[in-house]
């Protein structure tokens, strides 16, 4: 997945409802997909972005030293500016890249 190239919008759109519930023909099914799938996404950015800020940081024992760098804002910046998890999720289950099945459906052997 690559976050940085979504086209995932950035501000709050209206969607269609039956566009979203085509796939599965209930819109909770299909809203509980979208939502486990943003869950992902955000554990996912957060790790990264987690793993790049640990590259920045300095440990200290002293609390009255706190230093301000400048490229962990940018970075801070950067992850601020990109699409929220549930509208990549929802960008994603739009353009059929999630995969999903209904267990209740599958037969056991």
């Amino acid at each position: 997945m690559d976050i940085k190239n979504s086209e995932a919008p950035i501000n709050t759109v209206t969607l269609d409802k039956n566009r979203i519930d085509a796939p599965t023909n209930n819109i909770y099914e299909a809203i509980s997909i979208i939502s486990k799938r943003a869950t992902q996404i955000n554990g996912d950015i957060k790790k990264e972005l987690l793993e790049k800020l640990d590259e920045f940081a300095t440990y200290n024992d002293s609390l009255e030293e706190i230093f301000e760098n400048k490229e962990q804002i940018e970075v801070s910046k950067f992850y601020e500016k990109l699409p929220k998890p549930h509208a990549l999720a929802v960008q994603e289950w739009m353009d059929n890249k999630i995969y999903y099945r209904n267990t209740k459906d599958e037969v056991v052997e």
